[in-house]
């Protein structure tokens, strides 16, 4: 029998059973080598303490500090006893608290003046943060001889290294468990060729394991970084060269428009002209099509920027050539959106075969999940027999059932609402694979670009078509200044008086029985902790207090994600059609939703949004000739960092920009987790905002290395590391195209 790689060992055959179980539930360790690629957070040096004064609340933390004072309460009678310390940094303080016979150990280790390190979940008791038993390691001296943590300060002579750690794991126990593989490091097979890790002065692999973990100067944790960053990016970029390189051997049928056919007809019949962004991407796009090898292009455009307008025509110019083309949008009301506003656009173009139709034209089928039967049968009958050239639909458009003649085009909304299995099952269905194109309104920095979509070709756009009118965007601090509120509400009052319709957007919907127990679980937790909190603000609660109340005598209605899709549909044609002064919603009209005339939209609990979504839905305004106002209602106080968020976006109309604020304040993890289909992100080192320089070189080099041997023939050691990267449930997540 072979044995088993060293970095390959199972946890649990070094650790124990109970460590390596919590590894893996909590931490998604499994083997010796992932252990070793679970790197430490930062260093503390010895007499350097982390600053108190910047804990951030409900997250489990691991703090080096000193005791101030101890003291011990008694309540109930004298039955129960508390013990409170109060520990410092310098920057802050803390208060520790432990109960009943839990109280003992620590009230005689932890005396006025020891040094420890803590750990637990940060909470708030009486508008005061502590740490309710945490668990601790005496530091230094202090360390009791022959105890477990006596050689915690000699870990790595004078930096401690802090890991991310979890629940019943502390950073502590973490290091002694590295401590334990760390002799395996010697046997990782490097992934560089040779002459990239000389020619960039890169260390070697084992030594880079070797100082990330236990380093004896700032120098070692540098050139530690340096390489295991490089790493990450060099192999992600082979990964997706080698994506790319596949990809261009694909056959596809190429698809031309015919001079005077469907494309033609639709360009004359535009009331306006296309912006020069609208005209250059357009040209790219064409260009694409026109190749025997399937096109896999990104089309970025900032909210409103007439993206759908550009793969509109593209999809017309592939139904030109004989072929179909589907629209895949992420949801039921943005479906029919699209559908509604496609078959608007194209007027008679969209009747092809019906009484009155243009002969250029084709005919346009919406497919969703609940359509009824009638219809749906007629939709599939004219995608199988080609008579449909357009097909707009949600998932349902991915069932097995639905065949189409000729699938040239698949175009996807909204790319990171869609898992990769929903594009590729799409795709399978052209007889050779279909173009593709790709479409976001959330801007991407180039580096998360190069990174989650460097299998795709990138095209923005970034100019508004001409009579797009400016947001102005103000946060308004409900809890500090009520009356900021009340002027909110008079403002909704005088759009809807010069003619205009509003949006106010919550972030609950409040029927759900299940909201309920959740909300009441909830608030049992945080009476215990803080009586500050309240649940989020709900549709069906605010549009009725608002319809009783500031908003009285305007035509309120709500429109919620759980409402019947025909219903979803009912409210969206009413408000289009101006029969709604002010809709109350969901996030549910976040992408998609056009209607010129609504001018005002009043965000509620903002700070429970993120940047890009408070971004998306503020597009919903100002798309018609009359200035859109948006307004973030919060309570959150002056100082928070919710506020500054909030500000960020009240602040600037740049996607760009905010992309970049809001991937800084995420973790890294999510960002990419999104692109990898929920897939733990690959990314332990490098930082995709501020790594920009190390991830454009590692793509340069990545071109050159795949091209020379795209098998990785000669380079085992990167073989490896790729198949590590893309075992079978990661495989999929770089198959964007």
């Amino acid at each position: 029998m072979d044995r088993v790689p060293a970095l390959e060992e199972p946890l649990k055959k070094l650790l124990g059973g109970p460590t390596a179980k919590v590894m893996a539930e909590h931490l998604d360790l499994h083997t010796v080598g992932d252990l070793l690629h679970h790197y430490p957070r930062r260093y503390e040096e010895r007499g350097q303490l982390t600053k108190l004064a910047e804990l951030p609340l409900d997250e489990d933390v691991t703090v080096v500090a000193q005791v101030a004072d101890a003291r011990v309460h008694t309540f109930n009678g004298g039955r129960g006893q508390r013990l409170e310390i109060t520990i410092t940094d310098g920057s802050g303080r803390l208060q520790l608290v432990f109960f009943g016979r839990g109280i003992h150990k620590p009230h005689k280790e932890l005396l006025p003046g020891s040094r420890a390190m803590f750990a637990g979940k940060v909470s708030m008791f009486n508008r005061r943060m502590q740490l309710a038993h945490p668990t601790y390691a005496k530091l230094g001296a202090d360390a009791a001889e022959g105890d477990d943590t006596a050689d915690i300060d000699s870990w790595a002579g004078a930096l401690i290294p802090i890991y991310p750690a979890c629940k019943g794991l502390e950073s502590w126990k973490i290091a002694k468990a590295v401590d334990a593989v760390l002799p395996s490091a010697q046997e990782a097979v490097d992934p560089l060729p040779e002459s990239l890790r000389e020619g960039r002065g890169f260390v070697p692999l084992p030594e880079a394991l070797l100082k990330v973990h236990r380093p004896h100067t700032k120098a070692d944790i540098e050139d530690a970084r340096r390489r295991l960053k490089w790493d990450e990016a060099f192999v992600l970029q082979v990964a997706l060269a080698r994506r790319r390189h596949a990809d261009g051997q694909l056959p596809a049928v190429a698809r031309r428009p015919a001079p005077g056919g469907l494309l033609d007809a639709f360009d004359a019949k535009l009331p306006f002209t296309l912006t020069e962004g609208q005209e250059k991407v357009s040209a790219e796009i064409f260009d694409d099509l026109a190749t025997e090898h399937p096109m896999h292009r990104l089309l970025q455009g900032e909210v409103g920027s007439g993206k759908t307008m550009v793969a509109l025509r593209a999809m017309l110019a592939v139904v030109d050539s004989g072929g179909q083309a589907a629209m895949l949008a992420p949801t039921e009301v943005l479906a029919q959106q699209h559908h509604r506003s496609i078959t608007e656009m194209m007027g008679e173009l969209a009747e092809g075969g019906l009484l009155g139709g243009s002969e250029q034209g084709t005919k346009v089928v919406l497919l969703t999940g609940s359509m009824g039967m009638p219809a749906r049968r007629q939709a599939l009958l004219d995608l199988v027999t080609g008579e449909a050239g357009l097909v707009i639909g949600t998932h349902a458009l991915i069932e097995d059932k639905v065949q189409f003649h000729d699938l040239g085009l698949v175009v996807v909304d909204e790319q990171h609402r869609f898992g990769v299995e929903q594009r590729d099952a799409l795709r399978g269905k052209g007889k050779q694979p279909p173009h593709l194109l790709v479409m976001t309104a959330t801007p991407i920095p180039r580096t998360v670009a190069m990174t989650v979509f460097g299998d795709l070709e990138t095209s923005v756009l970034d100019q508004l078509p001409a009579g797009r009118s400016p947001i102005a965007s103000h946060v308004v601090p409900a809890q500090d200044k009520p009356h900021f509120l009340a002027r909110a509400w008079e403002r909704v009052r005088e759009e809807v008086d010069k003619g205009h319709q509003a949006y106010v957007v919550c972030p609950r919907i409040g029927d759900d029985e299940e909201e309920a127990k959740t909300a009441k679980g909830k608030k049992k937790a945080e009476e215990a902790e803080t009586a500050d909190k309240r649940p989020p603000l709900a549709v069906i609660e605010t549009a009725g207090q608002l319809a009783k109340g500031p908003l009285q005598g305007l035509r309120v209605e709500i429109l919620h994600g759980r409402m019947q899709p025909d219903d979803k549909d009912a409210v969206m044609r009413r408000f289009g059609a101006g029969e709604v002064d002010v809709l109350v919603a969901t996030t549910v009209i976040e992408v998609g939703v056009n209607v010129p005339n609504a001018t005002a939209m009043v965000i509620m609990d903002a700070d429970r949004f993120g940047v890009s979504q408070l971004h998306q839905l503020r597009g919903r305004v100002g798309r018609g000739s009359a200035p859109g106002l948006c307004l973030l209602v919060t309570d959150m106080p002056e100082a928070s960092p919710a506020r500054a968020r909030l500000n960020a976006v009240a602040g600037t109309l740049d996607g760009f920009e905010l992309s970049r604020i809001d991937l800084e304040q995420r973790r890294e993890g999510d960002v990419l987790g999104q692109a990898q289909s929920g897939v733990r992100s690959s990314l332990r080192m490098l930082t995709v905002i501020d790594d920009e320089e190390v991830i454009a070189a590692a793509r340069e080099e990545a071109v050159t290395v795949v091209a020379a041997d795209p098998e990785l023939d000669r380079l085992p050691g990167l073989r490896t590391a790729l198949d590590a990267l893309l075992d079978k449930d990661r495989e999929q997540y770089l198959d964007k195209g």
